[in-house]
């Protein structure tokens, strides 16, 4: 049961990080964006956020707590990256439904190595 409060704790931790994100006035300010750690690429990208989606249409999995911060296999370039179109599995039963957390949220580039 801890498991499963913590999940909602953890997604809106994410989304508050990245609803800050959005009043930074862009890259090359001292105000630091929100990053996403893109695994297969073993790089970081800047990104706000943008919208609450509903649950329709494609979209790719964030893991809001992972050692890097939030990480997701894909990112630009990549098969499997749907341009920034979030979900956040809140119920942990591993499937996209109606209890589960849907976002759009653009990774910027250029990816970099570090947070």
């Amino acid at each position: 049961m801890k498991k499963l409060t913590s999940i909602p704790l953890a997604v809106m931790a994410v989304s508050l990080g990245i609803t800050q994100a959005a009043n930074a006035q862009g890259r090359g300010n001292d105000k630091p964006l929100g990053a996403i750690y893109v695994t297969s690429q073993g790089l970081y990208y800047d990104t706000f956020k943008t919208t609450d989606l509903p649950p329709r249409g494609r979209f790719q999995q964030l893991f809001p707590d992972t050692p890097m911060g939030p990480s997701t296999d894909y990112g630009p370039g990549d098969p499997g990256y749907v341009g920034g179109r979030w979900w956040v599995d809140t119920n942990n039963d591993g499937m996209m439904d109606e209890l589960d957390t849907y976002f759009s949220c653009p990774l910027l580039g250029p990816g970099r190595e570090e947070p």
